[in-house]
C-alpha cells in the first residue's frame, strides 16, 4: 500500500510542485506522530520495571524503588550467588546493569529464595489493599526486623497524593498498614 501511496505523491509532486511537497510531507508526519507520542507517554510501572529486571538479569526481586525516571531494581541469582543492581528507565524500560557480583554468600538469601510471596506478587497484593502506584517494594528478612515474620515492605503513592506504607507477609499475602503519610516526596 505504501508503494502506491508514493506513487500516487511522486505523480502529484510533478504535477503541483513544491505545495505538494509540503503536502505529502506534513501528511507523513500526521501518520508517524501518534506512535511517538504514545510511546513518549507510556510509563513503566513497578510491575513492569521488575518484569524488564528479571528478563535483564533472571533471578528473584530482592528490592525496587523509583528515583524520578529510573527505577533501582536489586535481584539476587536463584542460586544467592550472584546479585545485580539493575536501572530501569521508566519511559522505556531499558534495562541498565550497574554492579554485578557472583560471589555473594547464599545462606544470607535463604529466606529471600524461599519465600511463597515475590515482589511482584507483594507489589499486586498492596496495590489491591491500598490503590494507587507502587513506587517501592523491599525485602526485610527475621534477622533484619528482630525476630518478625519475613515480609516485603511496600510503599504505594495514592491519587490523593499520600504515601502508604505497609508490609505483606512473604508466607500468606497478608497486607498490613504501616503508617500513612502526606508526604509525596517520601
Amino acid at each position: 500500500m505504501k508503494r502506491n501511496v508514493y506513487g500516487v505523491a511522486a505523480a502529484v509532486l510533478l504535477a503541483c510542485g513544491p505545495a505538494a511537497t509540503a503536502f505529502a510531507a506534513s501528511a507523513e508526519a500526521v501518520s508517524t506522530a501518534p506512535a511517538a507520542v504514545s510511546a513518549a507517554l507510556a510509563d513503566v510501572t513497578a510491575e513492569g520495571a521488575a518484569a524488564a529486571a528479571l528478563k535483564a538479569y533472571p533471578g528473584v526481586v530482592e528490592s525496587l524503588d523509583r528515583d524520578a525516571n529510573v527505577w533501582h531494581v536489586d535481584v539476587i541469582t536463584k542460586d544467592g550467588k550472584g546479585h545485580a543492581e539493575l536501572k530501569v528507565d521508566a519511559a522505556t524500560g531499558k534495562v541498565t546493569k550497574g554492579s554485578v557480583d557472583s560471589d555473594e554468600d547464599a545462606g544470607e538469601h535463604k529466606d529471600l529464595l524461599a519465600a511463597k510471596v515475590t515482589a511482584a506478587q507483594a507489589l499486586k497484593a498492596a496495590v489491591a489493599a491500598h490503590p494507587g502506584e507502587a513506587w517501592s517494594v523491599e525485602w526485610n528478612s527475621d534477622d533484619d526486623d528482630n525476630g518478625k515474620a519475613a515480609s516485603w515492605h511496600v510503599e504505594v503513592r495514592g491519587s490523593d497524593g499520600k504515601t502508604w506504607d505497609g508490609s505483606v507477609d512473604a508466607t500468606t499475602g497478608k497486607v498490613t498498614a504501616e503508617s500513612d503519610s502526606d508526604d509525596d516526596n517520601s
